[in-house]
């Protein structure tokens, strides 16, 4: 569900034409719908209303202020991996006692800054990780709150790439050893235990490895319980996946019906951290056609954005349905819509049947809200592009265009070179 339509022939997010951005703010640039994100948010809050719960959104999947106080306003949390994600958190309101932080390379400089912001907890990936964070709260005079990402080995089914919770990922703590290491860390000065966690991959279509990796954990915390080791929270990660193209994820109130039957009466505050399921389709990244170009093999449509922009396709081969802003007729071609970037790879379709379009048309790369700005990068000196936000018939630049002055900030050449 979102808020992008056609009216008549033109395509609209909520009550303002795409077109018209377009013309005032040019392109390429990201557009997101308010309203399909507020939507989104309360659905999957909703889903899990029966248990006490906290939806700690997951800051990698689109970290813009403007989205991320969207959901600080709705009560919600946020899942972070880094020190800048924390910072971004903290600058629009998020409680600290929403905040968990993931991620398997924390630095002393992060865990510092966490341990001084007063997190809600650290989801531990490994045995070193946590004995460094009980010397930097030893070091501080305070405690730090943990929970182990525990390793399942359950297959997401999903890209190898966004596989998270296999033994052969680099993420979290085997299963078969955590326990072994929660009674370590339940001995440590200045660590206090509150809870397990557990992230499965991204993308995940099926609610299956969702509830086998459940079944594990369940059986963890009955045995940390006969440890002394009393489970606060249950974080069971994000990774439900959305529609690209012929997808069929469960929905959040089926993905929700099925945790909670699973769970029986664990007594712990769940935590969930939706990033894709939230943002994915709220968002669009608009490009226009530059050129049009044909050789003896192929059809190419060149446009103005790359896999600087948005790196999905030439990263993961994703799928993104590509449509025009205008329509003006049923004559198709089958093309490559590229971009200007200088590799083969730079593509956001490929072999794609697709309306005719004549340079300076736009064209709408649609579920491109979620590990699109994110992912982005100044690869071949671009700049990055422009963010829009849309609340009902208003439309606001929530991040400006770069400038050629944005690329080189920071950098001095020094004075033998002069």
């Amino acid at each position: 569900m979102h808020y992008f339509h056609y009216q008549g022939q033109e395509l609209w997010c909520e009550g303002v034409p795409v077109a018209a951005i377009a013309s005032q703010v040019g392109t390429p640039f990201y557009l997101y719908s308010h309203r399909t994100l507020v939507q989104h948010f309360r659905v999957f809050d909703l889903a899990f209303g029966k248990v006490p719960h906290i939806i700690c959104f997951s800051v990698k999947a689109n970290s813009n202020l403007s989205i991320l106080r969207i959901f600080a306003g709705e009560g919600g949390g946020v899942d972070i991996v880094s020190g800048g994600e924390l910072y971004r958190a903290l600058q629009v309101g998020v409680d600290p006692m929403k905040i968990v932080y993931s991620g398997v390379g924390k630095t002393l400089d992060e865990i510092d800054y966490a341990l001084r912001t007063g997190i809600l907890m650290f989801n531990v990936e490994s045995s070193e990780e946590l004995g460094v964070i009980d010397e930097r709260a030893g070091a501080m005079g305070t405690r730090a709150r943990i929970a182990l990402r525990v390793n399942p080995d359950v297959d997401p089914r999903t890209h190898p790439h966004i596989s998270t919770g296999l033994k052969s990922n680099k993420f979290g703590i085997d299963i078969e050893k955590s326990r072994e290491e929660y009674r370590r860390a339940k001995g440590l000065s200045n660590i206090d235990v509150v809870g397990v966690d557990c992230h499965i991959g991204s993308q995940v279509t099926q609610i299956a490895p969702f509830v086998d990796a459940l079944d594990r954990l369940k059986n963890l915390i009955v045995l940390l319980r006969i440890d002394g080791i009393e489970v606060q929270y249950l974080d069971l990660g994000g990774g439900l996946g959305i529609t690209y193209n012929d997808e069929l994820p469960p929905h959040p109130e089926e993905y929700a019906k099925a945790i909670l039957e699973a769970s029986g009466d664990l007594q712990c505050t769940f935590i969930l951290e939706p990033g894709r399921v939230i943002v994915g389709n709220a968002g669009i990244l608009v490009t226009r056609v530059l050129y049009n170009k044909s050789t003896d093999e192929k059809n190419f449509v060149i446009v103005d954005a790359g896999m600087n922009d948005l790196i999905r396709p030439s990263l993961y081969s994703s799928y993104h349905l590509i449509q025009p802003v205008v329509t003006k007729g049923e004559e198709t071609i089958v093309a490559d819509v590229v971009g200007p970037i200088c590799e083969s790879g730079d593509f956001l379709a490929r072999g794609r049947a697709i309306p005719r379009v004549e340079r300076g048309e736009l064209l709408a790369v649609m579920s491109a809200g979620a590990y699109g700005f994110t992912m982005s990068s100044n690869y071949n000196s671009r700049p990055r592009i422009a963010e829009v936000l849309v609340r009902d018939d208003q439309y606001f630049v929530v991040r400006e265009r770069e400038s050629y002055q944005d690329l080189i900030r920071g950098e001095e050449v020094p004075g033998f070179l002069k």
